[in-house]
């Protein structure tokens, strides 16, 4: 007899740093309750204790409000990873408040925790008999986030930059090389191997990308990708960019390069200067660079298995509110930048409608 399918709903960051944290929610709230498995990136700590730390950042955040813990539960939210960059931003009590209240809420927590051995150990969610496993990884920085044997903090990827100039013109541009570090990407694989054994589906969240860049994706974007997927995963969900990404298939399995920023819900000002600097920074010609476009990663899971990827087109409007679009002009403009971003990025799919989700199908390849 075939088991009932499952849907997994999966979005980008989530910035819940102002007071009235369910509003952010509500026109996005109906869409993301009809997911059996609702996973979001927690890209500030929840806490009231905290003390601002400096760790390499340009601009550490202070905690969300604790109370808005309840916006994501009441949304539908059942995961949310924490490996980012601003983990780190309120020190142990930020991550301790964090855990300990999602916890309170039924919400399950991975890529971060008390020290390094917490911070890997992965979610486990079962729902009609189907086990869906999650790791989260922090490839960005800074290394003050990270965790150790004896400091709180993420899970992470160290990710090298190297500079080359191929061209006898000292002072030009250089050409520029990203790849992980092999032995803290050992450390990644032997987690999603570890995590295979123990569940039906595998999802891996990846804090990655070049932000200001919707059209490039660096060298280890893929590198890392591809090592989870190669040592089991079933799914990647990238996020940190502030902005898109293109959608790749290796494997057979789905790789969400950028899903965007969901909640960018920030002091004002703050968003202001974020705006100006990621969106204005790198424009793709012919779209609207002040545009917050996100998507929602949609899997179905039958027998065990995924068996359709797609995506529901996003947009944030004046109020910091994700609105959920549909197959009309406003969500062909969001799937138009997905099709040329995707495109530009040289990846192997191409998307279709149906209904309201866009279909993630494999493209031709050169």
């Amino acid at each position: 007899m075939a088991r009932k399918s499952l849907t997994i709903l999966a979005v980008g960051e989530l910035v819940l740093g102002e007071q009235k944290g369910k509003s952010f929610l509500s026109l996005a709230a109906p869409v993301l309750r009809s997911g059996d498995v609702v996973i979001g990136q927690g890209e500030i700590v929840f806490t009231s204790r905290g003390a601002s730390t400096y760790v390499e950042m340009y601009h550490p955040y202070p905690g969300c409000p604790p109370s808005n813990m309840r916006a994501l539960a009441d949304a539908g939210f059942n995961v949310i990873t924490l490996a980012g960059n601003h983990v780190w931003d309120s020190g142990s009590p930020g991550i301790e408040d964090t855990i300990t209240g999602f916890g309170k809420y039924n919400i399950a927590t991975a890529g971060a925790g008390m020290n390094i051995d917490e911070a890997r150990k992965p979610a486990i969610i079962e729902r009609n008999g189907t086990r869906i496993g999650f790791l989260s990884y922090n490839c960005i920085g800074p290394m003050g986030s990270w965790a150790t044997p004896a400091k709180p903090g993420c899970a992470w990827v160290r990710v090298i930059t190297a500079y080359e100039m191929n061209m006898p013109n000292p002072g030009g541009q250089p050409e520029i090389y990203t790849f992980a570090e092999p032995r803290s990407l050992g450390m990644m694989i032997d987690d999603v191997q570890k995590l295979r054994r123990l569940c039906d589906v595998l999802v891996v969240a990846l804090h990655k990308g070049i932000m200001g860049s919707p059209d490039k994706l660096a060298m280890y974007d893929q590198q890392v990708s591809y090592a989870a997927i190669d040592a089991g995963a079933d799914l990647i969900l990238g996020h940190h960019a502030h902005g898109l990404k293109g959608i790749e298939l290796y494997k057979g399995k789905t790789i969400f390069h950028g899903l965007g920023r969901f909640v960018p819900a920030m002091a004002p000002e703050t968003e202001e200067q974020i705006n100006t600097r990621v969106y204005l920074d790198a424009p793709i010609p012919g779209s609207d660079p002040t545009k917050n476009r996100a998507i929602i990663a949609k899997c179905v899971i039958e027998n065990k298995k995924i068996s359709q990827v797609s995506y529901i087109p996003c947009l944030v409007n004046a109020h910091r509110q994700p609105e959920v679009l549909k197959h009309d002009q406003r969500g062909q403009e969001v799937a138009d930048f997905m099709n040329r971003i995707t495109f530009i990025e040289g990846l192997n799919t191409q998307y279709q409608w149906q209904g309201d989700d866009v279909l993630i199908c494999p493209g031709k390849t050169s």
